[in-house]
């Protein structure tokens, strides 16, 4: 899944001043990630900041890659991981070098991605919520209590999902009653594909990122959105009319980006455990928050937000069923992808 920051902030950060680079750490990353905010027990550790290569999309950064590209560690988002350890390109983690690691969310780190095998992967860094935003001066309180309301009719024309086939099958699938997705049947795939089928006629469009839906739900054309959680403060914080139910009777998803370790980095893999400290330490939580985005580290999490603060960001703990979007088997993300496309084209 592609989850980045908005395009003010990665201009911000083409605006800034360089910054010193250490020739011993080459992070692969969106742009936007290399704020040194996120990293800033690092740069106090080696006095600069890491080098950053930047890629538009993960499949990019998959044939940089596997093409011969060299980097020490890579940022990419849980649904991408399994074809990337299926290439061979990315080593585990020794978890006993990890600051955080028993402080991370258990919902964010799920199991391995690699069947037999207790090795970690992928290692979950920021993570973020997909739920209904909806207008409640336009659609009562009642009728988001059921994912079943992208069906109703009284709505058609004034919906949208995202052109997203991770946040679309996590819809689907909690919408049919599964909250586990790696273990999905081919009838339960069946079924959540027949959802998309189903809801595709009610939907004005499949909207592309979050400031293209705000735009649409700021104007009123659309009412009801299974939307990322940045979409809620920013709609509430221009005026706008807007709520955010993550709580519906078949639950809501989230979705989570992490790191990977690279295999024959060039660089130090001493400063490589030392950036991701570096980006789960507590001193991270606030500017991931500022930009959207939760810490994985849960402990900094919920010591450093108020249950206030996390409901005003859609980042909330919730009582309702939840899907991570952690990795899938590669063969049933293809599956997603192939189907999802056709759905799209009315098929």
């Amino acid at each position: 899944m592609t989850k980045h920051l908005l395009g003010s902030v990665a201009i911000a950060a083409i605006a800034a001043p360089a910054l010193a680079q250490d020739a011993d750490l080459l992070v692969l990353s969106y742009s936007g990630y290399e704020d040194p905010a996120y990293h800033t027990a690092y740069t106090e550790a080696h006095g600069d900041d890491p080098t950053f290569s930047f890629f538009g999309d993960e499949e990019e950064a998959f044939q940089k890659i596997v093409s011969g590209f060299q980097a020490d560690t890579a940022h990419i988002c849980a649904g991408s991981v399994t074809k990337w350890v299926e290439a061979g390109i990315i080593e585990p983690w020794d978890t006993s070098k990890i600051d955080a690691f028993a402080d991370l969310n258990t919902d964010l780190t799920g199991t391995s991605v690699t069947s037999g095998t207790e090795e970690l992967y992928f290692l979950p860094a920021d993570f973020g919520s997909t739920a209904i935003a909806y207008n409640p001066e336009e659609v009562g309180e009642e009728a988001v209590q059921t994912l079943d309301v992208f069906k109703d009719p009284a709505y058609a024309g004034r919906m949208t999902i995202p052109d997203n086939v991770d946040d679309a099958y996590a819809l689907a699938y909690l919408a049919t009653g599964v909250t586990d997705w790696s273990t999905a049947t081919d009838e339960q795939f069946e079924a959540a594909s027949q959802f998309l089928r189903d809801i595709h006629p009610n939907l004005r469009a499949y909207w592309g990122d979050a400031a293209e839906l705000s735009q649409l739900m700021a104007t009123g054309e659309i009412l009801i959105s299974w939307a990322w959680n940045e979409t809620y403060p920013t709609l509430r914080d221009e005026g706008h009319p807007v709520a955010f139910e993550r709580e519906p009777e078949e639950g809501s998803s989230l979705w989570v980006c992490g790191f990977v370790n690279l295999v024959d980095g060039p660089g130090s893999e001493d400063k490589v455990y030392d950036y991701v400290n570096a980006f789960l330490s507590d001193t991270s939580a606030v500017p991931l928050m500022e930009n959207g985005f939760g810490t994985a580290n849960q402990a900094a999490l919920v010591d450093t937000f108020s249950d206030e603060d996390l409901e005003a960001a859609g980042l909330e703990p919730i009582d309702a069923p939840v899907l991570a979007q952690l990795p899938i088997p590669q063969e049933l993300r293809e599956k997603h992808s192939e189907t999802f496309e056709l759905i799209k084209a009315g098929f």
